[in-house]
């Protein structure tokens, strides 16, 4: 996609952003990056913008803010960003500066940042109401709060502060709940960087290595094919620690007899990818690892099969939970039916997470996973959203077989996810991580080969 399309693509979702506000009687929004942050002394963390900042603009650089008006016939998109700086650009790098910033990014107006004070309480003077993400960060509301000052201070001259306060981030999560075409393409090429960056892993694993190295080797697939960084903390859990959910430390040997579990997925252009993979350190799944892993591939399979649009969100988990719980009454770890065990949640001992998440700009990026509306009279939930072309989530069963009476020791210890991302489309669904094998038989043959 070039140049010029996606700066039509960032320009046409802020005027979605103001066809909203419209509706809802006009105003002016705010919307600002996220700040650096010290990671020590006077080393900062490499910085990463806010999502929703970025999906309005594409503009990377810190200390911007978007600021979008509809007001009558004044109808605009403004930038403030950072100023151009020879002696801070020798040190941090380009940047673009106000005018070239407009011009590159498809502003109407742009000004510098340090203007920002000066001039918001001319903007949002006798304004309807001000769209900003309410509550979201403290130092933003006082912003607001002196701005509004401000204006209501020259009240005398006949201005007026906005009556009304509009949360922006609940118009924006809607839009980014589907995906547009450049967004689609961006994370389906995530998603093939991840899948190799696993399929490397696979074939690196040896007993002998530590969970370490196999991160190592992760991170180098994702630089260099041209991933920014990893979307989040890696999980590299061999044995036990495969039964950990969110296990950290991956610094324990890998064993032959072991299963290898890894949660891993990249940032690309700012979208991530999430993906897992289970498979055996030593190349061959044990006889009971075969049959865990089985019933877990047999799940996924299953609430793959459900989504598809007009599906509710909801539809993918509950056909991996049937296939789940049936899995364990089969493998004797429960008793009884596979009414009574979806009853009581005794599969829940196993199985303790959800099935998938929406994935986007964040790895559980944002939308509504309930239908929009208030809550009914009663108190009840409001019902599941239905699927429609263009959504992303994932879909990731798993079982956890940690130690415990009821668990019979060729079990314990084993740990099975499986993880992909699934993009909605018309007539059902894709999968874009799909080139990292999942099958046994094609697990075991990438190893040995």
């Amino acid at each position: 996609m070039n140049c010029a399309t996606k700066i039509e693509t960032f320009r046409l979702r802020r005027e979605r952003v103001l066809d909203a506000m419209t509706a809802r009687g006009g105003g002016v929004a705010v919307q600002p990056t996220a700040p650096e942050r010290l990671r020590n002394r006077d080393s900062e963390y490499p910085f990463r913008f806010d999502s929703h900042f970025f999906y309005l603009s594409g503009f990377e650089e810190p200390d911007s803010v978007i600021v979008l008006i509809a007001h009558g016939s004044d109808r605009r998109s403004v930038l403030f960003c950072r100023e151009r700086n020879e002696e801070r650009e020798i040190w941090e790098g380009h940047r673009h500066g106000p005018a070239a910033a407009r011009d590159r990014f498809g502003f109407d107006a742009a000004f510098p940042i340090a203007q920002l004070d000066e001039e918001m309480p001319k903007l949002i003077a006798d304004a309807p109401a001000l769209f900003y993400p309410l509550g979201s960060d403290a130092a933003l509301d006082g912003q607001v709060q002196r701005w509004l000052g401000a204006v209501r201070a020259a009240a005398r001259t006949g201005q007026r502060a906005p009556a009304q306060a509009i949360d922006l981030h609940a118009i924006v999560d809607e839009m980014r709940l589907i995906k547009d075409a450049l967004e689609i393409a961006t994370m389906r090429r995530a998603g093939e960087i991840s899948a190799a960056a696993h399929v490397r892993a696979m074939r690196t694993c040896r007993p002998g290595l530590r969970e370490y190295h196999l991160e190592a080797e992760l991170l180098h697939e994702f630089r260099s094919r041209g991933a920014q960084a990893p979307a989040y903390n890696a999980i590299v859990a061999a044995g036990k620690n495969s039964c950990v959910l969110h296990y950290r430390a991956a610094d324990a040997q890998l064993q032959a007899d072991e299963l290898c579990l890894i949660d891993a997925g990249c940032e690309l252009d700012g979208y991530a990818s999430d993906v897992t993979r289970t498979f055996p350190v030593g190349g061959r799944f044990s006889a009971a690892q075969r049959e865990v892993y089985e019933v877990v591939l047999a799940a996924q399979h299953a609430a793959f099969a459900q989504v598809r649009p007009g599906n509710d969100f909801n539809a993918p988990h509950d056909a991996a939970v049937r296939v789940l719980a049936q899995g364990l009454l089969d493998l004797g770890l429960l008793e009884g039916s596979l009414d009574a065990a979806l009853e009581s949640g005794s599969y829940r001992q196993f199985y303790m997470h959800r099935t998938g998440h929406w994935l986007g700009l964040d790895v559980h990026d944002v939308g509504d996973y309930r239908a929009p509306g208030e809550v009914s009279a009663n108190g009840s939930a409001r019902p599941w959203r239905n699927l429609a072309p263009g959504m992303m989530l994932t879909v990731e069963p798993g079982l956890y077989l940690r130690p415990a009476a009821n668990v019979p020791e060729h079990f314990q210890n084993i740990g099975v996810r499986i993880e992909d991302d699934v993009l909605v489309t018309q007539d059902g669904s894709a999968v874009l991580t799909a080139a990292a094998p999942t099958a046994v038989d094609d697990i075991e043959a990438l190893m040995r080969g």
